[in-house]
């Protein structure tokens, strides 16, 4: 369970000017991360634009990470969506063997009762190979999974291990941090608050900036795991400031103008999302070139 304490990355999908994916940039952004110190990293999640990819260039992204990871650090998969039938048949029907847990997003859209995102998980749950984190995200899916749904979940289903917890609500995360099960992990969703929620009794985060500072973030939150809040928050100001800038035009759009700045890939994105504008980037490169 150890393996996701810490700082998980959450990928991009780094595409080429004609979008299609550029696997280079792929490369150079999983050997970075991982150089910076990240605990784990997570695949064909939001911030991967998952939803715009074929299924075959989810293959291929997925090969592509797999093969440059070599086993340094375990993976996470984002396996989710709001058709829950879709979901179980995508769980029983993709090779998961390279993946230590699967990450989940509570059902978006159809706006589903707590009951109704329980017996989804349960679902989810009967069908995996793998271990579940859950992923509670309501500015993405216009529903809150309660505390009390979490801990029932984590109480009622052994392979349902963690959650990503992303409703951007500091006193919501300490109150699934108090009732939870003893092993039962809470994964920070929000850079902003990923600190104090460790600090809290979180497991650390799946992070977004993660991916353009990892080196600088991931000790932060080692930093939060000891109960060392002084200098884990002498670094949090050293670049709270990226945190709100990479999100300010939307996601993947401020990270992929973050790691453009750092050579890492360019600023594509894929429609309906458009690249950092030039007032963004600038910012962004300030930031960059302080740090």
């Amino acid at each position: 369970m150890n393996k996701f304490l810490g700082t998980g990355v959450a990928l991009v999908t780094p595409f080429n000017s004609d979008k299609s994916i550029d696997f280079i940039a792929l490369e150079r952004i999983v050997n970075y991360v991982i150089d910076g110190g990240v605990e784990y990293l997570v695949v064909l999640g939001t911030t991967g634009e998952s939803v715009v990819l074929t299924k075959e260039e989810k293959q291929q992204v997925i090969a592509k990470i797999t093969a440059v990871n070599h086993n340094r650090v375990p993976m996470v998969l984002g396996v989710g969506g709001n058709n829950t039938t879709g979901v179980v048949a995508e769980l029983k029907t993709t090779d998961l063997s390279d993946f230590d847990a699967v990450l989940s997003v509570s059902p978006y859209y159809n706006k589903p009762s707590q009951e109704g995102i329980y017996q989804h998980f349960k679902a989810v749950s009967e069908a995996s190979p793998k271990p579940i984190i859950l992923y509670n995200v309501p500015g993405r899916t216009a529903s809150n999974m309660l505390p009390e749904t979490i801990v029932r979940l984590a109480n009622d289903f052994e392979n349902i291990i963690a959650v990503k917890e992303a409703a951007g609500d500091l006193v919501q995360a300490m109150r699934i941090i108090q009732h939870k099960p003893k092993n039962f992990l809470v994964i920070s969703g929000d850079d902003t608050i990923a600190l104090p929620m460790t600090l809290a009794g979180g497991a650390g985060v799946i992070s977004v900036i993660g991916e353009g500072i990892p080196k600088e973030f991931s000790e932060m939150i080692r930093l939060g795991l000891k109960g060392d809040a002084k200098a884990a928050y002498e670094l949090y100001y050293k670049v709270a400031d990226s945190i709100d800038y990479i999100f300010e035009e939307g996601n993947p759009t401020g990270i992929k103008a973050l790691c453009h700045k750092l050579g890492l890939c360019e600023l594509d994105v894929r429609l309906p999302l458009i690249e950092a504008s030039k007032i963004l980037q600038s910012k962004i490169n300030s930031f960059v070139d302080r740090l």
